[in-house]
């Protein structure tokens, strides 16, 4: 579950920024971001977020948003996976809205280029050296065979054993829903085998091979394979920059008492 708690909190800034938007079901008013194409039957870990909530609500009442909910889950779930700790700054408060078009357009795709990576990033005032180093997350977790099916048939820097052995769980057309490891190394551990695999073209998605291929950021995945205190501590820093994008604070948005619906 480590992988998608850290990947909630990553999809929630990046839409209005970390506001618990991404929690929000569909209402008469306006649609959710579930059911936005990055997130539709791929987000997860919902359930766990309630129950974290739900003893919070309990312990001390409309004190601990949701948004700050996620942002200390996905340092929780890195450290439990054998990452870097940071300090993660409170005080985020909830929307009381979500954006269905947003989650679509401002999410990165697993079909960007590494243009398309540097200028999405960008958008969100992260540089490029922070979306290499938040890229590091594709070592823990898995992906839909909808993903990079595109890459195993078409791409030509994959490693061809690797692109043989994914087409066997990953058809031309159907199971989409069918997973395959981002770091098919050490796919539980959070570590630098995601920068190493690279080195190798064995990225599992097209965006993640584009960081090391003859581009501008290929010094720095060659770095990090090298020195996983210079990756985690990058890591930590640039989760740090995600999980301040654009908060809700003072007496904007509100402290939810159910995290799926506004007060």
């Amino acid at each position: 579950m480590g992988a998608s708690l850290l990947r909630l909190h990553f999809h929630d800034c990046f839409v209005q920024g970390c506001d618990g938007s991404v929690l929000l079901d569909d209402t008469s008013s306006f649609t959710g971001e579930k059911t936005a194409g990055p997130n539709n039957n791929s987000l997860r870990g919902f359930d766990v977020v309630d129950a974290i909530k739900s003893k919070l609500e309990s312990a001390c009442n409309q004190v601990v948003s949701c948004a700050d909910i996620l942002a200390v889950a996905a340092r929780d779930s890195v450290v439990a996976l054998g990452g870097p700790s940071w300090t993660v700054q409170l005080g985020r408060r909830d929307s009381t809205t979500a954006s269905f078009s947003s989650a679509n357009s401002d999410i990165p795709r697993p079909d960007f280029n590494l243009t398309d990576l540097i200028s999405a990033f960008s958008n969100k005032g992260l540089a490029t050296t922070d979306m290499v180093a938040l890229s590091g997350a594709h070592t823990v977790g898995q992906a839909r065979c909808t993903t990079f099916r595109a890459r195993i048939y078409n791409d030509t820097d994959i490693d061809s054993s690797l692109a043989a052995s994914l087409r066997s769980s990953c058809p031309s057309s159907g199971d989409d829903d069918s997973l395959a490891p981002l770091d098919a190394s050490t796919p539980t551990a959070f570590d630098t085998c995601y920068y190493r695999n690279l080195l190798s073209n064995k990225g599992l998605l097209h965006s993640d091979q584009q960081l090391h291929g003859g581009g501008s950021t290929d010094s720095q995945v060659s770095s990090y394979a090298a020195n996983s205190a210079k990756f985690f501590g990058d890591f930590a820093s640039a989760m740090v920059k995600m999980g301040s994008i654009s908060p809700l604070t003072g007496s904007s948005g509100e402290i939810r008492t159910n995290c799926r619906k506004t007060n």
